[in-house]
């Protein structure tokens, strides 16, 4: 018999793919204090890869640990250009800033993802994508700031792939769905072999 699977997650992106994908869920929201713990993280050293996955599983283990037997998946997404970690824009000037210093160059997104069950992580995954953003100009980075900083806001680099952000980019080197937030592939065949989802 199937387990209960809850997203960690109030990301309307992920929650989008798991019901296109045919997945049952539900949804409780992780409440954490995500810069707290990145920068905490930044200070000792971690990396990308490290900061990823541990802000996914605080996520899951926090759900998981009020839900006996249910499968927990958290999920984060950090974006790493010249050994600096970049987080979401709190402002439009912030974003402009971003967008500048990524322009022109190749940055890594990676996209981590956890299941726990009962307050233990049973199942770990980070998909990593090279994006080559394009030397637009300072008027089309303008324009594209003010036509889309409510969608962009909550998304770290400032854009959404499956929206105008496509148009920021010249290559694009790795999986899409974890340029979405969530590497859904690994996650389906984790599910699916574990006997959560039909073979």
């Amino acid at each position: 018999m199937a387990s209960r699977l809850i997203l960690a997650s109030g990301s309307s992106v992920r929650a989008r793919l798991l019901e296109n994908a045919g997945v049952p869920f539900s949804i409780e929201t992780a409440k954490l204090d995500e810069d707290m713990i990145r920068r905490s993280l930044e200070a000792d050293g971690a990396t990308a890869r490290d900061i990823v996955d541990a802000l996914a599983e605080s996520k899951a283990r926090k759900i998981s640990n009020k839900h006996e037997g249910a499968l927990v998946l958290g999920c984060d997404q950090v974006l790493e250009f010249n050994g600096k970690i970049y987080s979401k824009p709190d402002s439009q000037a912030e974003l402009r800033t971003q967008m500048q210093e990524l322009r022109g160059h190749q940055h890594r997104l990676l996209s981590g993802a956890v299941i726990c069950r009962d307050g233990v992580s049973v199942w770990r995954f980070i998909g990593q994508v090279r994006l080559n953003m394009r030397d637009f100009s300072d008027a089309y980075m303008d324009d594209y700031i003010m036509r889309n900083w409510d969608n962009v806001r909550h998304c770290v680099g400032g854009y959404m792939l499956e929206a105008e952000g496509v148009r920021l980019f010249e290559k694009i080197d790795g999986d899409y769905f974890s340029v979405l937030g969530m590497p859904l592939v690994e996650i389906l065949s984790y599910l699916t072999l574990n006997g959560e989802l039909p073979q």
